[in-house]
Parts: structure tokens; sequence; C-alpha cells
């Protein structure tokens, strides 16, 4: 969309990784306090934030619904962040939830 591309171009490629530091600190909270939300540990989260760890798509769905932020997007940004790791160029994925 508009949106995304005008986002991009200010930010760079919107991740998994971003997202969620962005809200962990959009939420003011410590990577320890997060991390305890998610049921993870500080460490696994530093990893997932940094992009040395990838989050399955059920997973980011399952965080999204529990912290209350849209899961379709969460779920798709994990799913893109494996579609990118695997070398698929050119490939963008898009969820339609039924």
């Amino acid at each position: 969309t508009d949106a995304e591309d005008f986002l991009e171009k200010l930010v760079g490629k919107i991740t998994f990784a971003k997202v969620i530091r962005s809200t962990r600190i959009g939420d003011d909270l410590s990577q320890q306090e997060f991390a305890k939300n998610l049921g993870i540990s500080k460490q696994h989260l530093c990893d997932i934030e940094k992009g040395r760890k990838t989050v399955s798509p059920a997973r980011a769905w399952a965080w999204a619904n529990k912290l209350g932020y849209h899961p379709k997007q969460w779920a798709e940004l994990a799913l893109q962040d494996l579609v990118d790791k695997e070398g698929l160029k050119g490939v963008t994925v898009r969820l339609d939830v039924a």
C-alpha cells in the first residue's frame, strides 16, 4: 500500500524484529518486562529484536492476541521474515483471513 511504501522509505524494510522492538519501546517496557509478558527469556527477546532469531507465524499471532495488537499483521511479518531468510527475492507475503 502507499502507507507501507512511505513508511519503508522513512525507516527501511519493516520486519517483525522492528515491530516487536517498536512495540516494546512504545509500551515503555524493558526487555525483561516485555519478555516476561511474552513468556520468553530476555535473551530470546534480544535475539528476536536483533533479527538473530525468527518467530513462527503462529507464535507471532498468539503474541499479538495476548498483547492486544493486530495478529494478522504480526503473523504476516513473521512469515515474510522466514521467506526473506530463505532468499526468495521479490516474494511478498500477504495473508487473507477468512
